[in-house]
């Protein structure tokens, strides 16, 4: 897979700098870079095996053309194995029982935090691409603990908030663009609720939000906007760690 997260895109140069010009000094630079994935997948807690079908599916995968698109999909959006314990761990730490997920993709990180839940807890979770969502679909069957909605996300939010639904973990990872959008409505309709944990994924996006501000992406600078947003928001609690493309925790202060 194509390296989209600052330390892969790193080792990506450090190797090419290596090939071209070799030295002792360089190669352990790339060492240091290249292993550091590997070496947090496997000293983290293995995936379930449903989890790692899911991941092998994924991974191979054909998305180009497919009617009904709504956005260019690829392997890499995958949550994966480390990001997905995580949620995971979240779900069990903070006694989650109602999660929300804006963008389900193929489900890999609904299925991680089902597998968290108490026996009366439940995912709901939102795609926009019906192509996303019928592999998510189908990776769902026989869990009875997540209910896929189709659809644009800020519409379903709208829906959600009418029918008095009310959260304890929301998981972000949709249209960078939206980012903001997704989190003031659900924030301003009140389907977070007072301490609920909102995770936010890719607020790296490929390091663009602390290189040169000129060079961003319409993504790399929604997502640069939506970081500065958050910090300065008084509502907010929030550490952004950097984990596989920036992963941020905010808590929900009132």
């Amino acid at each position: 897979m194509r390296p989209v997260t600052p330390l892969s895109i790193l080792a990506h140069e450090l190797e090419s700098l290596d090939r071209e010009r070799p030295s002792p000094r360089l190669d352990r630079a790339r060492a240091l870079a290249s292993g550091l994935d590997d070496y947090l997948s496997a000293m983290t807690t293995p995936e379930s095996e449903r989890l790692a079908a899911l991941n092998r599916r994924t991974t191979g995968h054909v998305w180009a053309g497919t009617e009904g698109a709504v956005a260019t999909l690829e392997p890499e959006m995958l949550s994966g194995h480390v990001e997905g314990q995580l949620l995971r761990f979240l779900v069990a730490v903070t006694g989650a029982r109602r999660v929300l997920e804006i963008g389900t993709f193929t489900g890999y990180s609904a299925l991680a935090m089902a597998e968290a839940l108490p026996a009366d807890g439940r995912v709901v979770t939102c795609e926009a691409d019906p192509r996303a969502a019928g592999v998510a679909r189908e990776a769902f069957a026989g869990c009875d603990r997540i209910t896929l909605v189709e659809g644009p996300a800020l519409a379903t939010l709208d829906r959600l908030a009418d029918a008095g639904e009310v959260f304890d973990l929301a998981f972000v990872d949709a249209d960078k663009t939206q980012y903001w959008d997704y989190l003031d409505v659900a924030h301003r309709r009140g389907l977070l609720a007072p301490g609920a944990v909102v995770v936010v994924d890719n607020t790296l996006y490929q390091g663009e939000v602390y290189l040169d501000a000129a060079r961003r992406s319409p993504q790399g600078a929604a997502v640069a906007e939506f970081n500065a947003r958050v910090a300065a928001h008084p509502a907010f609690e929030q550490v952004l760690l950097p984990l596989r493309d920036g992963v941020t925790l905010i808590r929900v202060l009132r």
